[in-house]
């Protein structure tokens, strides 16, 4: 018999057509706290930009929120895209968290830029953000300044410090634990960085999927143990979506499947559709229909029962003990706005 995998929590705060971002706020935190109550083992918080479906904007400002709300789950970013930003400023934001919350802040670090290239440049405006070809080192950059001991930069020059002198880093004054740092990724590069960084690894199954064997082979054969890890650790993120009846679950995924058509096509992003929204539309445009054969092969669609039952089975063919599920299911016309009642029904229906 297949052991079942721990199950954890992707969220990108899905904003559906007319709500808002304090109601999508609102019913992604009822959802951090129900995970918490049914088990679950981590609740990640996606960074993306400039999206009318997507409200995950900041990671570690609905990380502190998420972790004031729970009590025994772990919180954290899945992922923070380092490029737009600086790595001191990822290290304190991510120190404070773990000093808010002791022993549950997951930091996942990503290299994609999170948007399109205008957003992009204007995050990389302020000339604080991180090069994209020092992304190893910043890396390490951050271990460095969140650990308990901190990190010492020799100065060339500065004002009010002699030449070649040394000065302290840390990200909080007396960190008394860490975050636990994750590298994600959906490539060759990050699962070499990871192995050879010693650290736990993440396959963004969800996004892609494509890539997925070599890169854990990678990652495995690769792996170098460090100071943080003895032994490879990685999990995958899959997406879900769990009702009652097949043909429930089915309805529940077709705004999400349109949604990624107008991804992959280029088309004009909207507010993700309700399911009586996307039905009506898909009948007329057939939007999703290219892609629907494809995210059944990748996607995890159907009762708890037969969810749980392919979920444990991609866990085992992958070797992994644990599967980061995003709750895709999209609200029906009539669900409240500020509740994420079909997200929370997949969570109930796969819980541990």
């Amino acid at each position: 018999m297949t052991t079942p995998p721990a199950l954890s929590v992707l969220d990108l705060v899905p904003v559906r057509t007319g709500q808002t971002s304090a109601q999508a706020v609102a019913a992604s935190l009822a959802l951090a706290q129900r995970a918490d109550a049914l088990g679950y083992r981590r609740y990640w918080f996606a960074e993306h930009h400039n999206m009318p479906a997507v409200a995950s904007t900041t990671p570690p400002v609905l990380v502190a929120a998420a972790a004031s709300r729970t009590s025994r789950i772990r919180v954290g970013s899945g992922g923070v895209m380092l490029p737009n930003h600086a790595p001191l400023v990822v290290a304190e934001q991510f120190a404070a968290l773990e000093a808010i919350a002791p022993g549950r802040i997951d930091l996942g670090i990503g290299r994609a830029p999170g948007s399109d290239p205008v957003i992009t440049q204007l995050l990389r405006r302020s000339g604080t953000t991180s090069e994209v070809d020092r992304f190893g080192d910043h890396i390490r950059d951050i271990l460095a300044i969140m650990s308990a001991t901190g990190a010492t930069v020799r100065l060339v020059s500065a004002p009010g410090h002699p030449a070649d002198s040394t000065y302290d880093i840390r990200a909080t004054p007396a960190a008394s634990g860490t975050p636990e740092v994750w590298l994600l990724g959906s490539s060759d590069y990050s699962a070499q960085l990871a192995a050879a960084f010693g650290l736990p690894y993440v396959f963004a199954n969800h996004f892609s999927g494509e890539g997925l064997e070599r890169a854990l082979e990678l990652y495995r054969t690769q792996f170098q143990p460090s100071a943080e890890l003895a032994a490879p650790l990685t999990f995958l993120t899959a997406n879900a979506v769990a009702a009652p009846t097949v043909a429930e679950a089915e309805e529940r995924m077709l705004p999400q499947a349109r949604m990624m058509a107008r991804l992959r096509g280029g088309r004009p992003l909207v507010a993700l559709e309700t399911v009586e929204q996307a039905a009506a539309a898909e009948a007329s445009d057939h939007l999703a229909a290219p892609l629907i054969d494809a995210l059944h092969h990748r996607w995890f669609v159907g009762t708890g029962a037969s969810v749980r039952t392919d979920l444990a089975a991609f866990a085992a063919r992958h070797g992994v003990a644990e599967v980061m599920i995003s709750p895709v299911a999209a609200a029906r016309d009539d669900e409240p706005m500020d509740a994420a009642t079909a997200r929370i029904q997949t969570l109930e229906l796969l819980a541990p």
